[in-house]
């Protein structure tokens, strides 16, 4: 019983929320398989002694309900020109059997409503039905109409279904419920309809679960009985259902109750009597077709998992193109800081205006034994203010980013519209736009960062003869100084760029040094820009979520496993029942 809880469970926890060509299947396929396990395996188990359920099911017009009235013997169910006629299930049941039908103990989730047979002669319909609290409503497919009838033996109850080829999506549906929570099935088909396609699906799906199965060839014309019996018994064996049981009933003109003539359906009630006629009997039907049930569920039980499997890989498969897509932007962000890409434009301009270009390269001409004194003289004097130089490099990293992170974004959802699993969660969704708050995010980045720079920087003056030097020039100053030196790599830069650029950088540098010293540069240096990848990874990340939050309900190969990993005892469950 554990095992079967645990089933119970693993099925209901499946998910399929990407729309995969597998997944609308996958979908009614555990559905089906929570409600059998609800409405019939654990029941069943249980209840091993409980009276056998025949479902009585069938096409439209077939005569399920004429056949129902006459296993009783008089009127129980609506039966007409209206279709689909059997709107509402009712289950038939001898009056001893009665408490083990008012309870959820089968089928919990239809309420039960008590029905009354009416008067013969009544037009409309021949049973009444009260259900305590609720207003009766012969067309809910939420509940189904129990009739105590001394017409059938005990240990034995008929369930009349809705047509399985109903016109009604939700009579299909019930129908198929009702199918899966049967011990024993008895098709009612016609003469000229039973070689029609929806009755055998299910039938199959009877041979799949080794179920008992009756089927009653209905309306068969006069003289034909033999021939068409041979065909339905061949089609039969072909199928796998050699073992069903075949009943003919001949065309026959139906009486003023809609009955047919006395005795036409006696063979399929006396075999009916005889699979409840004792404890044994019933209990052997039982256990075949929960065995059956058992072992169709544990290939369910494997086939769902393998469906999780493709949501999986479709999951991985649209957050590696996310992934991708962001780590490229990534890269080019941090190519920018490291080819010159930043030092061009206003950044190149401002930082000639900090430094004062003319006179200082002048200065250089002649060594640059003393470059800290005079360097430091320069700003001193400050021909531009450093925050001037650290704005256009706030704007410049800042632009770089959205650009990137925009381009990101248009990549991932173009790649996910043209996925047939990513299609439908981009196609509703302005993905490919970036947020509102995503520039003023960057901005914040950016700004973080060089604040985390100038306490880096003292942190990294903490002595006091350091910090006096550093206190010379400026904290801002030397900040701006190391953000151009990690910055002034020339790959990227183009003629007379590569020696502005790039000997103001030189000169920077060796400023820094005259300061800190080499290796604490070089240190600064790595830091600074480990700072800032990490920022940007971070930033880039945080967005590319808008995608990869989309598959979050796909489950984990953890949770996949544990379903799969109920398959083998449930094999063995059913083996060791059929023995």
């Amino acid at each position: 019983m554990v095992l079967l809880e645990s089933l119970h469970q693993q099925l209901g926890a499946a998910r399929y929320p990407l729309r995969l060509d597998g997944a609308p299947a996958a979908e009614t396929a555990r559905d089906a398989a929570v409600h059998q396990v609800e409405d019939y395996v654990l029941p069943r188990y249980r209840s091993l002694d409980a009276p056998l359920l025949a479902v009585v099911g069938g096409s439209t017009g077939a005569g399920k309900s004429t056949l129902v009235n006459a296993l009783v013997g008089h009127p129980v169910t609506r039966a007409g020109a209206i279709r689909p006629t059997t709107r509402q299930p009712i289950l038939l049941h001898h009056p001893q059997d009665t408490e083990w039908f008012t309870t959820a103990r089968i089928l919990p989730h239809l309420s039960r409503i008590t029905g009354h047979r009416v008067s013969a002669d009544d037009a409309d319909s021949t049973v009444s039905a009260d259900r305590a609290g609720v207003d009766p409503d012969p067309g809910a497919m939420d509940s189904v109409v129990l009739v105590a009838e001394t017409g059938l033996p005990a240990g034995l109850a008929l369930l009349d279904a809705p047509d399985i080829d109903s016109i009604s999506e939700d009579n299909r549906r019930l129908a198929g419920q009702l199918l899966s929570a049967a011990d024993l099935w008895i098709f009612v088909t016609t003469a000229n309809r039973y070689a029609d396609a929806v009755p055998w699906q299910l039938l199959l799906d009877a041979a799949s679960r080794d179920i008992t199965v009756a089927v009653v060839l209905d309306r068969v014309p006069p003289g034909t009985e033999g021939e068409v019996a041979a065909d339905l018994r061949r089609m039969l064996t072909a199928q796998g259902l050699a073992h069903a049981e075949l009943f003919v009933v001949p065309e026959a003109r139906l009486d003023e109750r809609g009955m047919l003539p006395a005795g036409a359906v006696n063979p399929l009630r006396g075999w009916l009597g005889s699979l409840a006629s004792t404890s044994g009997t019933r209990s052997d039907v039982a256990r075949r077709t929960l065995n059956g049930v058992v072992r169709q569920l544990a290939g369910r039980a494997e086939e769902l998992a393998a469906a999780e499997d493709d949501q999986r890989s479709a999951a991985a498969r649209l957050a590696a193109d996310a992934e991708s897509a962001y780590a490229r932007a990534q890269t080019n962000v941090l190519a920018a800081t490291q080819d010159g890409t930043l030092l061009r434009g206003e950044v190149l301009h401002r930082w000639q205006d900090f430094v004062g270009t003319g006179e200082f390269f002048r200065q250089l001409e002649s060594g640059i034994g003393r470059l800290r004194d005079r360097l430091g003289a320069l700003l001193r004097g400050r021909p531009a203010p450093a925050e001037d130089v650290e704005v256009a490099i706030e704007t410049g990293l800042h632009a770089v980013i959205v650009e990137q992170a925009a381009a990101a974004a248009e990549e991932t959802e173009e790649r996910w519209r043209q996925d047939a699993a990513g299609r439908p969660l981009v196609q509703s969704r302005d993905l490919g736009r970036l947020p509102e708050d995503f520039s003023e995010q960057a901005a914040a980045e950016v700004r973080g960062w060089q604040s985390d720079l100038m306490r880096l920087i003292e942190s990294e003056g903490a002595g006091k003869r350091t910090m006096a030097r550093i206190s010379a020039l400026g904290v801002n100053s030397v900040a701006v100084t190391l953000m151009v030196v990690s910055f002034a790599s020339t790959g990227g830069l183009l003629g007379i760029e590569v020696g502005i650029a790039g000997g103001t950088a030189v000169v920077g540098q060796k400023l820094l040094e005259s300061i800190f010293g080499e290796d604490a540069v070089r240190r600064l240096a790595r830091r600074s820009q480990e700072n800032l990848h990490t920022r940007v990874e971070t930033l880039l990340e945080q967005d590319s979520r808008r995608f990869t939050e989309l598959l979050g309900e796909v489950r984990t190969p953890e949770d996949t496993q544990r379903l799969r990993d109920l398959v083998p005892p449930l094999e063995r469950l059913s083996e060791e029942g059929s023995r």
